[in-house]
């Protein structure tokens, strides 16, 4: 079981808190818990970290409905593992830290750097995959950081110089009246630097495209739609920024036999009408291979049977659901002369218990006329 805080009580508010509410309590906190504001406090980097990751969880409506439903195991199973540092918080909450702090953004605009794109990748997985869990290998075509000028942009044994038109800053000023207008350096775009001598390998990009094998850890239970969260698999930040993410979105093929709902599974079996009205014991496919079923006497068409325990997992719990069986009586078409007779002389046995019975029916509703006759 997860020993996470709940993400509610993080924030201080309610389970039926508004998206304002939400937006509200996390500025209060990182304005409170800002590493700007705290350096070198370890316990408020903590409850900065915390303050976030359950922001990010419960702004999103789709993470919120998976927490609410499964709480920290079900987020687990999707794939999200909170935030790898500051500048992936910063990252996904600059705009909030800027309007509300005005400071939040300084340590990105030191450095200079941003932070790289994420990427999506949709795996497709058969039924018993998806149902038990699997590890794969997917292949990412993504952007990566230089290896011969290691993102510098520079021919190895070169370096970047300051940018003549600007100096360095990034930005230049021009006059218009009483005011003073400063815009990009339209020659180094803002970077502070130039590059002489572009690396040959990247063309002065500071990264080049590559082929990487990802490996996948799917665990059990997932379903259309889930989605698994890579951190740091993503493409390279430019000028060294740290990399974005990888989610792969999770497409499950259906099963000849069986569907799923929810964590239960659902099948038809077929029998005969001699199973059906003496009874059987028969054997039937599950997930983990064919299990007895005991169909009592007299069994009818449509009734349904449940296997405890055999399902799928939940995310959540681990816990297995049921699989639902529905019988299907077979009435026979190719009948032989022999089976024809057997049948004819049912037939009539059933033809005379069922006369007896109606002319009992008849007989009791004729008693019950004559008896209401006799009172008027």
């Amino acid at each position: 079981m997860s020993n996470k805080r709940d993400y509610y009580e993080i924030l201080g508010v309610n389970r039926n808190a508004s998206d304002d509410e939400l937006k509200s309590s996390y500025r209060k906190l990182a304005l409170k818990y800002h590493p700007d504001r705290n350096p070198g406090d370890k316990i408020a980097e903590e409850k900065f970290k915390a303050a976030a990751e359950a922001y990010e969880v419960l702004h999103d409506p789709q993470k919120r409905a998976l927490y609410d439903q499964y709480g920290h195991a079900g987020l687990e199973g999707s794939g999200f593992s909170g935030f790898g540092g500051f500048e992936d918080i910063f990252s996904s909450f600059g705009d909030i830290f800027e309007d509300f702090f005005g400071f939040g953004n300084r340590r990105r605009s030191r450095s200079r750097v941003q932070r790289g794109a994420d990427l999506r990748y949709d795996l497709t997985l058969s039924f018993m995959e998806a149902a038990f869990g699997t590890e794969t290998k997917i292949t990412v075509e993504k952007m990566e950081t230089c290896p011969e000028c290691n993102g510098s942009r520079c021919e190895p044994g070169t370096s970047p110089e300051t940018c003549r038109q600007c100096g360095g800053a990034g930005q230049v000023s021009r006059s218009q009246g009483f005011f003073t207008v400063r815009t990009t350096c339209p020659l180094c775009r803002g970077l502070g630097q130039s590059i002489a001598h572009p690396c040959s390998n990247c063309g002065g990009s500071g990264q080049v495209q590559v082929s990487k094998k990802v490996s996948v850890k799917i665990p059990p239970g997932v379903d259309n739609g889930s989605r698994l969260r890579l951190t740091g698999e993503g493409e390279s930040g430019p000028q060294g920024g740290p990399p974005g993410d990888l989610y792969v979105f999770i497409y499950v093929e259906p099963h000849e036999f069986f569907q799923r709902h929810d964590t239960d599974i659902v099948c038809k079996i077929p029998i005969s009408f001699v199973q059906a009205a003496l009874g059987d014991t028969i054997s039937v496919p599950t997930l983990n291979g064919n299990k007895k079923l005991n169909i009592p006497k007299g069994t009818q068409p449509g009734d349904v049977f449940h296997l405890r325990g055999e399902g799928i997992a939940s995310l959540r719990t681990g816990q297995r659901g049921d699989e639902i069986i529905q019988i299907d009586v077979r009435t026979p078409t190719h009948l032989t002369k022999k089976q024809e007779a057997l049948l004819k002389e049912f037939a009539e046995l059933e033809s005379g218990k069922l006369s007896t019975k109606i002319k009992k029916i008849l007989k009791a509703g004729a008693a019950d006329a004559a008896g209401q006759s006799a009172g008027n």
